[in-house]
């Protein structure tokens, strides 16, 4: 026996046999999986979902360009996707990161991880009392001004500002839109502190929502392990991962990114922290500068490798596989003796596992001998259910070369 149909909005089944992914709470119901629309939804809009034999599956939002058809709100198809639904997702974010004692007045948190907090497609990363929003499907665009007024409405907000211009929202058929959404215009560079360190954020033209809150834990390893070492910070942007290493002690850090501003900005963060260790900022292609100093036969006691994302997508994976390698063999080329590697991948169509092969045979290329001390892993803000693997895309290692 079959439910009845839900008359306010379009259905959207399934194919056989693929039910099976929404059973096990996954997210996502690809373009393959569909075998038929009824009711015209529009971009964003709910529907229903049901299987081959009719059943109710869950309630999700449309998105007709998107490979991935449907982003599921909820498993419970009676599910009304209303103010009160986005209200009470939106406080579970919060509360969790106030259990994890991440949610701190002067600091910066990620409140909400799309999928992972059951929001599919939108980011809020919250810089003091400013939530910067990224709104990436055609759902969570589609309920933008409910969740913006919902922001505005906790006592922790005081600022809702918009940079939704990443280019997955042209796979949505969105436009870019970035600036103010709603509250008091914020200052050009908001100042947060993470374990001790003090940090400038650029939310206007910065790199995502202008900081990578992922690094957390892992600036605070690099800081742990930085007494007395030179430390190369590569693809540095404004410096975090150095700023990290200063606090810690280290006596050397050397900054190396292609962007001017951020290095300016990674300046003024060591200003800011009373940075009193050698510091340098070199504006360059981390590729070509590194084989320099290979050439000149510099040497470093720590070397971070933070790459942006190599690939996009599958189909660039050998292309970026290429690219990792051959970063990280310079970066082996230039440590020193009992050298420590903190080496990582952003890129979430490449497995760990791939990724330690990689890093593998770019050691055996350089001739050095290594051991993983630790795995490295985003943040706790960023935490992902155990049925949704791709929402972890960070993965990353602490490596020591030998003597």
């Amino acid at each position: 026996m079959t439910s009845s149909r839900r008359p306010d909005i379009p259905v959207v089944t399934l194919r056989p046999g693929r039910e099976k992914s929404v059973i096990r709470r996954h997210p996502w119901i690809f373009s393959g999986a569909v075998s038929s629309v009824s009711g015209n939804p529009g971009r964003g809009e709910n529907v229903e979902l049901r299987d081959s034999n009719d059943r109710p599956l869950a309630i999700g939002a449309w998105s007709s360009e998107s490979s991935i058809r449907v982003r599921i709100w909820s498993p419970d198809p009676d599910q009304a996707v209303d103010r009160s639904f986005f209200e009470r997702r939106i406080e579970s974010a919060f509360a969790l990161r106030r259990r994890l004692g991440l949610l701190q007045p002067e600091g910066g948190c990620r409140i909400v991880h799309a999928e992972s907090d059951g929001l599919p497609g939108l980011i809020v990363d919250l810089y003091r009392d400013v939530a910067v929003c990224q709104f990436l499907s055609a759902g969570a665009d589609h309920h933008r001004d409910v969740i913006t007024a919902l922001l505005m409405g906790r006592a922790e907000i005081s600022t809702v500002w918009e940079r939704s211009d990443a280019t997955i929202r042209e796979k949505e058929g969105l436009e870019p839109r970035r600036g103010l959404i709603a509250g008091r215009e914020p200052e050009p560079l908001i100042e947060i502190s993470e374990e001790g360190c003090r940090y400038l954020v650029d939310i206007r033209e910065g790199h995502k929502t202008g900081f990578y809150l992922d690094q957390r834990a892992n600036r605070a390893l690099v800081r742990q392990s930085a007494a007395g070492k030179s430390v190369l910070n590569c693809f540095s942007y404004t410096g975090a991962f150095g700023i990290a290493a200063a606090i810690g002690g280290a006596s050397e850090i050397v900054n190396v990114d292609t962007s001017a501003p951020a290095l300016e900005l990674a300046s003024r963060n060591a200003a800011l922290n009373g940075v009193t260790a050698d510091f340098e900022n070199h504006e360059a292609d981390v590729f070509s500068r590194l084989r320099g100093w290979r050439s000149e036969g510099r040497k470093f006691d720590c070397v971070i490798l933070d790459p942006p994302k190599f690939a996009e997508a599958r189909a660039q994976v050998d292309r970026a596989c290429r690219g990792y390698k051959d970063i990280n063999i310079l970066a082996f080329q230039l440590l020193a003796p009992g050298g420590l590697l903190f080496t990582f991948s952003c890129s979430g169509a490449i497995a760990f596992e791939l990724f330690q092969k990689v890093v593998a045979d770019a050691a055996i290329d350089a001739g050095r001998e290594t051991r993983i001390l630790m795995r490295l892993e985003e943040s706790p803000d960023h935490s992902v259910p155990l049925t949704f693997p791709e929402g972890r895309y960070l993965k990353g290692m602490k490596i020591e070369v030998g003597d």
